[in-house]
């Protein structure tokens, strides 16, 4: 029994290692180092947000694909691999690519961090919290997965501060880039870290006394999935839930531009929502997973419709500077709550744990559709609408998502809760 705790906490550890270091590369590393990187790679917001389309359109396939996978076979070589390949990516990164070479990167990535591993990385986990504990379960997850988010994050920005200070207050662009390459070394190398440690420890999510896997994937099986009301619901929340997330990516360039923060500043802001969100996570898994997730899905939208309101009306400009904190804060909470409770609710919306990784991945094909048009639609607003105007439209965008959140996750109650 105790050697079966140590390796359900080893699991879970790993588990949150990963997941969250995947991402380092083709996210983290551009939401919080946004200003330096458009300078650095000479693109534009709606450049960077073509990059990011185009890695959403490979994980759009990459989802449904490589859902049916995470149904049959482990998830540690899955997830190693997929770890793996994703830090090479980074070398060329380093590089500096042109925008050509950027969105083939992306695309890239879309693939490596997607079809050997989203579907895996969730299925682990409903795995990892059996039938009472799914809250806490991804509540651990998505709490550690900020905790290391906020750490690496952090670690970047000494780096690069530390780099650019040992320069000369007239430091040039070439000596900010090979500042910031080794910000992208140092990933790149932490990454192929965890896929080490996954590979080697990982070994035992898939208990053969029970019914977790699949022995032939069929369409039969895929149609019984799509038909189910919860998965459509799911798709919804997840849908709205992921523009809110996905918004957090401008928060450092409005520090910059609106609030008059420099570089090192605006990146403080990002890793400060970087921190926001273990906090908000492991408070849910710790002192809330007993409460209904459903309920605190339509508190959390309802946090997020709030707090996107301040930005949307113009309300925040360089002499607010303490609502700017407040409503960025009100936004971490809300959109943090509703990515740790999400997929929490795929028990008690029937879908059967053999299926998992099938319902997953038909989920995230309309789910993480912002992947694909939140990037050039911010950055198209962005850059057509100099200062607080654009901010404003972007912000007016996450207010509807939010609202229509709110009524997703009332159906979501109301069908599988209150009936």
């Amino acid at each position: 029994m105790i050697l079966m705790k140590k390796k359900s906490i080893l699991n879970i550890i790993l588990l949150i290692l990963a997941a969250e270091t995947v991402f380092m590369l083709p996210y983290i590393i551009s939401r919080v180092f946004r200003p330096t990187v458009l300078e650095l790679f000479e693109i534009s917001n709606t450049e960077l947000g073509i990059c990011f389309s185009t890695y959403g359109f490979v994980a759009i396939l990459s989802y449904l694909i490589g859902g049916p996978l995470a149904d049959r076979y482990p998830p540690r070589k899955l997830m190693s691999t997929s770890l793996i390949l994703t830090s090479l990516g980074g070398l060329y990164y380093a590089n500096y690519p042109g925008f050509l070479g950027l969105k083939i990167l992306y695309a890239y990535w879309g693939f490596t961090t997607v079809f050997l591993f989203w579907s895996p990385m969730i299925k682990a986990t409903r795995i990892w919290g059996d039938n009472d504990s799914q809250t806490l379960a991804f509540g651990l997850l998505e709490g550690g997965r900020g905790i290391i988010g906020a750490i690496i994050a952090s670690v970047c920005i000494m780096i690069f501060s530390l780099l650019i200070t040992e320069f000369n207050s007239k430091i040039d662009l070439q000596e900010k880039r090979e500042a910031f390459s080794k910000v992208i070394f140092f990933t790149s190398f932490f990454v192929a870290s965890v896929s080490i440690l996954v590979w080697k420890y990982m070994k035992f999510f898939i208990p053969k006394n029970k019914n977790y896997v699949v022995e032939k994937f069929s369409f039969k099986k895929f149609k019984s999935v799509q038909k189910l009301y919860s998965v459509r619901l799911i798709m919804v929340i997840i849908l709205c839930a992921y523009v809110g997330y996905k918004t957090t990516d401008i928060i450092s360039l409005y520090a910059n531009k609106i609030m008059d923060y420099n570089e090192v500043e605006s990146a403080k802001i990002s890793t400060f929502l970087l921190y926001l969100r273990p906090t908000i996570a492991i408070l849910i898994a710790i002192f809330l997973s007993k409460f209904k997730a459903t309920i605190m899905l339509i508190i959390s939208f309802t946090f997020t419709l709030i707090g996107s309101l301040f930005f949307s009306l113009k309300l925040i400009s360089i002499n607010q500077e303490l609502l700017f904190l407040f409503s960025t804060t009100l936004l971490g909470i809300g959109i943090y709550s509703a990515r740790t409770l999400y997929f929490s609710v795929m028990k008690r919306g029937n879908i059967p744990i053999n299926l998992t990784g099938t319902a997953v991945g038909f989920i995230s094909i309309i789910g993480y559709t912002p992947d694909i048009f939140s990037g050039p639609l911010y950055g198209y607003f962005l850059d057509q609408y100099s200062g607080i105007k654009g901010q404003s439209i972007v912000f007016t965008i996450l207010t509807i998502f939010s609202f229509i959140g709110i009524i997703a996750s009332i159906k979501f109650y109301n069908k599988f809760e209150n009936s």
